[in-house]
Parts: structure tokens; sequence; C-alpha cells
């Protein structure tokens, strides 16, 4: 049965999340309303993580399976036609073998977490940016030293969703970047896996880093504390896209 992989972007404002519920839109579920009517037979969409309500998409990977082969360009572009007026695109599909997995073959995963730091409230990046108003001016690099607290691997309780239903709070986290691009600070954070919100926990900490509230030694303090309680407010869901997943070669 052919298997095809897709790379996807998104818009979540107007989604519950990836993860398909009854009488509420979500992404997988007009992948799979899309699928259904592309090639006429029910197949589930799988994909690399499954964001969260309001949590947006540049390079989220997903796979499905159908009876029929087709070229990349017909499910791509078919997709794309379904999916017309949802604020989802399929921007490219490639057949793979039927051992390739969205989930369970990926060995990384990136987000980004944007923060417009302004006076005046973003207009066109509503709803796609976490808006910290001035005159609060978030310091990048206190951001950066306290962020180097978190490299490595440790148990993140601390950042983890009380509703997480991950097995073990251990995680490795392979790079945590903050960097500041005019009104924008941006954070960059990669690992193999996450817990359920421990990225907007992060960067909800690092805030208060940033507005000089917390040392970097609190961070450390926090993490060690294992506690969510100790660490900062989650962040908005609006400033999180899923920007890559990555693959051995292998395994696509």
């Amino acid at each position: 049965m052919p298997r095809y992989k897709l790379l996807i972007e998104y818009d979540g404002g107007p989604f519950v999340g990836w993860q398909r519920q009854e009488q509420k839109r979500s992404v997988q579920g007009v992948l799979e309303s899309a699928l259904a009517r592309f090639c006429l037979s029910p197949s589930a969409v799988m994909a690399a993580g499954r964001t969260d309500a309001g949590v947006h998409a540049l390079g989220q990977v997903a796979h499905f399976d159908t009876l029929s082969e087709y070229s990349n360009e017909t499910v791509r572009d078919a997709l794309n036609f379904h999916l017309k007026p949802h604020p989802v695109s399929v921007v490219t599909a490639e057949r793979v073998h039927e051992r390739f997995h969205a989930r369970f073959s990926a060995t990384g995963r990136q987000y980004l977490y944007r923060i417009t730091n302004r006076r005046a409230p973003p207009v066109l990046e509503r709803g796609k940016t976490w808006w910290v108003a001035a005159p609060v001016v978030l310091d990048a690099d206190a951001m950066q030293a306290a962020a180097r607290e978190l490299l490595g691997h440790h148990d993140f309780t601390t950042f983890r969703a009380k509703g997480c239903q991950a097995k073990s709070p251990m995680k490795t986290l392979d790079r945590l970047e903050i960097t500041r691009v005019g009104e924008e600070i941006q954070v960059v954070a990669a690992a193999r896996s996450f817990l359920h919100h421990q990225v907007r926990n992060m960067v909800g900490t690092l805030k208060l880093v940033g507005e000089g509230k917390w040392t970097p030694d609190q961070v450390r303090q926090a993490l060690q504390a294992r506690k969510r309680e100790a660490g900062g407010a989650t962040a908005p869901a609006e400033g999180l896209y899923l920007t890559g997943v990555s693959y051995e070669k292998a395994a696509s």
C-alpha cells in the first residue's frame, strides 16, 4: 500500500489543534477530509507532533496510506485544492517506504517562538506572535545566558504541563537560542522530542529574565526544583511555530 510523506504549514488560529476532535475543527480533521475527497477512501493522517490550539506550523510532517499510487505533484496539488478555504497548505508530498512513520521515525524537532516587543500592538501579525508591550524592553542577552542553564539532559518537570502524558520528564534539550531581530525576540528550541507545553513554559520563564525580574541562577534553581509551580507562566500559544522535523536519510 503506497505511503506518502507530507510537509505541511498551517495557521493554528482557527483550529483546536492538530488532533481530530468530534464536532470541532482540527488540522488533522480537515486534512483527512481533503484526502477522502481526493482518493475516495478514508485514511488516517499521522503527524510528527500534535500541536495545540493556536500553535502554527511551518514544517509539520505527516504521512498517510492510500490504495492507489499517484505522482508526488498530484498528491500535493489535489490535497491543496480540497483543503480550500482552510489555512493549511501541503508544501511537498513524497512517496516513502512503508516503514516510514512521521512520528516514530523522527530524530528531532525544532520550534520557533516569536515575541513582539514594542509599544504598539501588532496588526498584520496579530495571532502570530506574543505581544510584550514597551516600556518593557526584553534583554535578549540575559535571556540567552539563562537559556544555557536548560541545555542538556534534565528532568524538565518544572516546564511540563500538568496534564502531560509523557512517561518520563527526562528530555535532552539540544538547542535553545534567543536573539533580537529589531522589535522581535526569537527563541529557537531543538530536541529529539518535547514535553507538553515545554517550549511555552521555558519561554514564559525566560521572559522573566528578559524583564530583569529573574536571574539565570533562578532559572537553574527552578529547573532543579522539579515542580511546575517553580517556573514562570505559560507563554501564549500564538507565538509558537513547529518549524521542522528531522529524520535519518534511510527513514524516508
